[in-house]
């Protein structure tokens, strides 16, 4: 496998794996990267489709990417997806995934159509003082030391890094900026966490510096992930013939283990309750995704709270690494990501609202309508004084192709689950979905009097705690995660969030199917190359527009003697260009 860039490469058709007719395949995890594994395995590696078995323990695949309910019960997301338009590997992939909505389409046809037509942007932030406008504007607020914090970041070497936490390498203004509201809050960082996964973050985005403030940088599907990203995957897989094994928990995954080579020789798993397995061959290929930031996810109702289940059991992915990685030292640590549930959990709620009271308070802070198809929020609201430090987005509606025309669905988070609300005086993950409710309402502005009765009747709120779910930020060296495919190893390979790529960050569905695109493409010997990430970092009109832009555009006064190095040159135009000087 190699890494490749523009359109000779992007354009190319790979001739036929040798010996691929010989081959099958075991997709261990029915998320996204098993899924764009085996759509690889089938474009690029020219497998069939029926010697392509994936192996899923719940009853329906998709993973983080999810969409579910009703319009009785509530409808249900853990989380949203922010997508962008250098997400390489993944557009690579839908290119070729037909949609489900519009004939002869792909899904990326889909995808560009609509956000042509309805560009997402925001037009209010923050709030603060229950609904009010926190007027952050395009200001990122930080200091020359806090700026000079970020530049030393970008800078500094990946190995020293290693085992940092945010706080250690930033200060207090960096805290206080406006710059670390829209960034913890858009990606879910919290200050102990790894100072690795910021740099790796900064460097990865820093063509987007400029629509960070108004997110005018993302892109969103038209309804939920799950049907617009994951149904129409499954679906065309289906059609080639790849079958789905539901219902399935992979207990292990056994290895010949010699000096100079690793060989998956048995997949052991427990089948609708029956212990059984299967054994491998080296023409048999092994695809794991290691860990999961959705393992022991729990609901609650709106009279229920979640439960916090910060136990590792057996039977899911985090157990299942464990014995993978007893096996071999280059298979990675994951106790270094399961073992601080209190440092990666956060809680989500899915708030369905039945009272046309509420759109109206949410329609006063979008300055959009809620039902018009098009954008709403533009990306998550973030309540700046909030003690939880909640978030909540309301995308195009319907969210979900069967939702009501009376029925608005609301995605909230909180990053503070231990600390006691500002209305409700619990904390976060004490509370059922109503105490939720109530908390919501009170930070959109709705008047003290209506709060209980619109949060016992107007809505039904559905609270999920997550555990693990930034797990992948938290402190780590350059080996905790294993190689896509480690050193040695013949059939198999680590896919997902936990499996280690170059450059990329993790937290994205680009991530996932880069990691599933490396594997079969290292693992078949695909003659085509991956697409690199995007270079913005090594781009010096970036560079020079995002300095622009974290100085909140106070131009830079060129002393005389630097002058004769700017005037009349390249370097001085793009300069004055970008408003630098």
């Amino acid at each position: 496998m190699y890494y490749s860039a523009g359109n000779y490469e992007a354009f190319a058709r790979p001739r036929k794996p040798a010996g691929v007719d010989d081959k099958s395949a075991y997709l261990v995890g029915g998320g996204l990267a098993s899924l764009a594994a085996a759509a690889f395995l089938i474009r690029d590696g020219q497998m069939k489709g029926e010697r392509i078995t994936i192996l899923e323990a719940s009853k329906i695949g998709g993973g983080a990417l999810d969409g579910a309910g009703d319009a009785q019960t509530g409808w249900l997301i853990r989380g949203g997806r922010e997508m962008e338009n250098h997400f390489e590997c993944l557009w690579d992939l839908y290119r070729s995934i037909p949609s489900l909505e519009i004939e002869g389409a792909s899904v990326l046809d889909e995808f560009y159509w609509l956000n042509k037509d309805d560009p997402n942007f925001s037009l209010q932030r923050a709030t603060i003082e229950q609904g009010k406008d926190a007027e952050t504007g395009m200001n990122f607020t930080l200091s020359g030391k806090a700026r000079k914090e970020i530049i030393e970041l970008v800078l500094a070497l990946p190995e020293q890094l290693y085992e940092k936490r945010i706080n250690e390498v930033f200060g207090k203004d960096f805290f206080a900026s406006n710059f670390w509201l829209y960034w913890r809050t858009m990606f879910a960082f919290e200050e102990w966490h790894g100072a690795l996964e910021m740099k790796l973050y900064v460097q990865r985005f820093i063509h987007h510096i400029n629509g960070l403030p108004d997110f005018s940088a993302l892109k969103f599907t038209k309804y939920n992930q799950y049907e617009s990203l994951v149904l129409p995957l499954i679906t065309w897989l289906q059609k080639q013939g790849v079958k789905v094994q539901f219902d399935t928990q992979v207990m292990n995954v056994v290895f010949d283990i010699a000096p100079a080579e690793k060989v998956a020789r048995r997949i052991d798993w427990i089948h609708e309750g029956r212990v059984g397995g299967v054994d491998i061959t080296e023409n048999e290929l092994v695809f794991v995704t290691n860990g999961s930031l959705v393992e022991n996810s729990e609901w609650g109702d709106h009279h229920t709270p979640a439960k916090f289940d910060p136990i590792v059991h057996d039977g899911g992915s985090w157990h299942l690494w464990r014995n993978i990685a007893a096996q071999d030292p280059s298979f990675g640590r994951p106790d270094k990501f399961c073992t601080r549930a209190e440092e990666s959990q956060w809680a989500s709620a899915s708030i369905t609202t039945l009272d046309q009271r509420i759109p109206a308070y949410i329609e006063k802070i979008a300055k959009r309508p809620t039902r018009s198809g098009k954008v709403v929020t533009g990306g998550i609201v973030s309540v700046r004084d909030s003690s939880w430090l909640i978030s909540w987005t309301v995308n195009r509606q319907p969210h979900f192709k069967k939702q009501p025309e009376d029925q608005t669905v609301v995605w909230f988070y909180a990053l503070f689950t231990d600390r006691p609300g500002d209305y409700v005086k619990k904390a976060m993950r004490d509370c059922t979905g109503e105490e939720i409710t109530k908390e919501w309402l009170y930070h959109l502005g709705v008047p003290p009097q209506e709060i209980e009765e619109l949060a016992a009747n107007g809505a039904i709120t559905r609270p999920c705690m997550m555990p693990f779910i930034t797990a992948f930020f938290l402190t780590r060296n350059g080996t905790d995660r294993p190689l896509v495919v480690p050193e040695g190893v013949k059939n198999f390979a680590f896919i997902g969030q936990f499996a280690e790529s170059t450059r990329d960050c993790i937290f994205t569905t680009e991530y996932s199917v880069r990691t599933g695109m490396e594997a079969v493409y290292q693992l078949l010997k695909i003659e085509r190359g991956v697409p690199e990430v995007f270079g913005s970092i090594y781009d010096v009109r970036e560079l020079i527009k995002s300095t622009a832009f974290l100085r909140d555009h106070e131009k830079i006064s060129v002393p005389f003697f630097v002058r004769k190095y700017v005037d009349k040159t390249i370097i001085g135009r793009m300069l004055e260009e970008y408003g630098v000087i």
